[in-house]
């Protein structure tokens, strides 16, 4: 068994002093792509802060190769690993490929500029966005689902091992959620990155993910593979839904069909 990509000891995240994260234990697989799932407002969008460093523990430590992930230069911190927030925003007038080309700065310097290797990993991340036409235009200028990709590319272009990627579907139509899901899942297939990213949609988070750690109220309430966590009992003490679960026909992973108010007891 390789050694986890991240982990956490005892960690504790909190904003005004008010803990979200409490004592947390937790191993992120390494080459795996990991799913956090969970209800508004549970704590998914503030541990991947602390994971990222953006977020700096009340308690505990996030280990990051076997080091305290605060005790490493930013830069070597970067150069492991990327991080896309929910809602990013960019200047104003900042065309996409500027964008994309933050990307590169962990590995800038006085003695090493802008190189060949970095406008290389920059039309690479373009191409696997699909995004080479919008190059130009600005960032500001585009659809949310085109905001969206030109966000994920400029993390792309980071080139780390560890990506995390915090609601990377968000304003994106259903074509192109699968797109960016693939996309991730090429990436983790070919290259071996880690991935971790939240997800609201629980079939495509059981369809993508090889690890799946739910969430309810700043605690992990059970993690493992799909079939081990997608349950019914899950589903209802976790968001309060009752569901059936069975088995999507295409994937043959965990298919999660909501019972509402419509459906009477009768029509299932």
């Amino acid at each position: 068994m390789t050694d986890p990509a991240l982990t956490t000891r005892k960690l504790t995240l909190a904003y005004d002093g008010n803990p979200i994260i409490e004592g947390l234990d937790l191993a992120i697989p390494s080459s795996k792509i990991t799913v956090l799932v969970g209800p508004n407002g549970c704590g998914k969008s503030t541990l991947l802060k602390g994971l990222g460093r953006l977020l700096k523990p009340q308690q505990g430590i996030v280990y990051l190769d076997s080091t305290s992930i605060f005790k490493l230069p930013t830069k070597d911190v970067a150069k492991q690993l990327g991080l896309l927030p929910q809602g990013p925003t960019a200047p104003e007038g900042l065309t996409v490929r500027e964008l994309v080309a933050q990307g590169r700065y962990p590995y800038q310097s006085w003695l090493q500029q802008w190189s060949q290797d970095d406008e290389k990993e920059v039309e690479a991340a373009l191409a696997m966005t699909e995004l080479q036409e919008f190059a130009e235009r600005p960032v500001d200028s585009l659809s949310g689902g085109q905001r969206q990709r030109a966000w994920i590319a400029m993390t792309l272009a980071q080139n780390t091992q560890i990506l995390l990627l915090d609601e990377p579907t968000t304003f994106l139509d259903l074509a192109h959620q699968i797109e960016v899901l693939d996309l991730l899942y090429d990436l983790n297939q070919r290259e071996g990155r880690t991935i971790v990213m939240v997800l609201h949609e629980l079939n495509q988070a059981c369809r993508y993910g090889d690890h799946i750690i739910a969430i309810k109220a700043g605690q992990v309430c059970a993690q493992g593979k799909p079939h081990q966590v997608m349950t019914e009992t899950l589903v209802r003490d976790v968001f309060g839904l009752d569901c059936q679960i069975v088995s999507d026909p295409v994937a043959g992973t965990p298919l999660c069909i909501p019972i509402g108010r419509k459906v009477s007891v009768s029509q299932y």
